[in-house]
C-alpha cells in the first residue's frame, strides 16, 4: 500500500514539474524575443523563430518515434499555433515598445484567467490547496504587474505596450484552449502548431509590408526564442494531458517572474520591493497548486 501511495503521489507532481519547466523556458523565451524585437520587426523575427522551432521539434519528434496525431488533433494544433503565433508577435512588439516588467504580466494574467475559468466550469473546482495556490498566483502576477512611476506612457497617458499585451493575453488563452483539444505526442503537436504560427506571422509580414531582413543579433535572438518557446509548448502539452488544464495554465503563467528577473539583470530595469514579493509569492504558489 505504501509503495503504491508513493507512486501515486509522485505521479501527481509530474505534470506540475513539466509546467514548472515550461514556465522557466517561456520566461526566457519572451525575454529573448522581446529583446530581439528591439533590433528587428516583431513579425519577421517571430516568423523566423517559428521556422527554427519547427525544425527543432520535428527532429525531436522523429527521434522519439512518438505516435503521429490524427487529423482532428493536427487541426486543433495548427489552429492553436495560428492564434498563438500571431499573439506572440504582438506580444514581442509590446515587450519591445514598453517595459518588459509591466507588459509581460498583463498578458500572462489574461492568458491564465480565461482558460482557468473555462476549465473550472467544465471540470468543476480543483482542490482547496490548488485554489489557495491560484489566489497566491494571481496575487503574484498583480504584484509583478504594478506600474512603476518611472515607466514611459503613450499619448493617452497609459503605459506603453499595455493594449498590445492585453490583446496578446487573449490570444494566449486561445492557444491554451485549442491545444488542449488535441491528443497525441506532445512533440508532434508542438511541431504541428508551428505550421499555423508561421503561416499567420508570414501573412502579417506581407500585410504590413515589413522589410524581410534580419541582422545577426536578430537572427540569434529569434532562433533562441523559437527553441525555448517550442520546448516550453511541448512541456505544457504534456502537463495539460496528464493533469488539469487550469493547474498547468496557472503554473506556466507565472513565467513573467523569469522575464522580469532577466530584464532586471540584463537591462537594469527598475525592480521594486513589490516585484520581489511577487516573485516570492509565485514560487510559493507552485507547490500549493501541485499539492491540489
Amino acid at each position: 500500500m505504501l509503495p503504491s501511495t508513493l507512486v501515486s503521489s509522485l505521479s501527481q507532481f509530474v505534470p506540475a514539474a513539466y509546467s514548472v519547466g515550461a514556465f522557466f523556458l517561456w520566461g526566457a523565451s519572451d525575454f529573448a524575443g522581446g529583446y530581439g524585437s528591439r533590433r528587428a520587426n516583431a513579425f519577421v523575427l517571430t516568423a523566423f523563430s517559428h521556422v527554427c522551432a519547427f525544425a527543432l521539434m520535428t527532429a525531436i519528434a522523429l527521434g522519439q518515434h512518438g505516435p503521429f496525431p490524427n487529423r482532428v488533433s493536427i487541426a486543433w494544433a495548427v489552429a492553436a499555433g495560428a492564434i498563438g503565433g500571431f499573439s506572440l508577435a504582438i506580444f514581442y512588439g509590446a515587450l519591445a515598445s514598453g517595459q518588459m516588467g509591466l507588459t509581460a504580466p498583463i498578458a500572462a494574467l489574461l492568458g491564465a484567467a480565461i482558460p482557468t475559468l473555462v476549465d473550472i466550469a467544465l471540470e468543476g473546482a480543483p482542490g482547496r490547496w490548488s485554489i489557495l495556490g491560484f489566489i497566491l498566483a494571481i496575487l503574484a502576477i498583480w504584484l509583478i504587474t504594478r506600474p512603476e512611476p518611472s515607466g514611459e506612457n503613450d499619448d493617452a497617458g497609459h503605459p506603453k505596450g499595455v493594449a498590445m499585451a492585453a490583446l496578446a493575453g487573449v490570444g494566449f488563452a486561445g492557444f491554451y484552449l485549442c491545444i488542449h483539444q488535441a491528443s497525441g505526442s506532445p512533440s508532434w503537436l508542438a511541431a504541428m502548431s508551428r505550421i499555423g504560427s508561421f503561416t499567420t506571422t508570414t501573412i502579417a509580414v506581407l500585410v504590413v509590408r515589413a522589410p524581410i531582413r534580419l541582422n545577426r543579433p536578430g537572427a540569434i535572438f529569434g532562433s533562441v526564442a523559437g527553441f525555448l518557446d517550442v520546448t516550453a509548448s511541448a512541456l505544457f502539452i504534456f502537463a495539460s494531458q496528464h493533469g488539469r488544464l487550469d493547474e498547468a495554465v496557472v503554473i506556466t503563467s507565472l513565467y513573467p517572474a523569469v522575464t522580469v528577473l532577466l530584464a532586471r539583470l540584463v537591462l537594469k530595469e527598475h525592480f521594486s520591493r513589490w516585484k520581489f514579493v511577487g516573485l516570492l509569492a509565485a514560487l510559493a504558489a507552485v507547490p500549493l497548486i501541485a499539492a491540489g
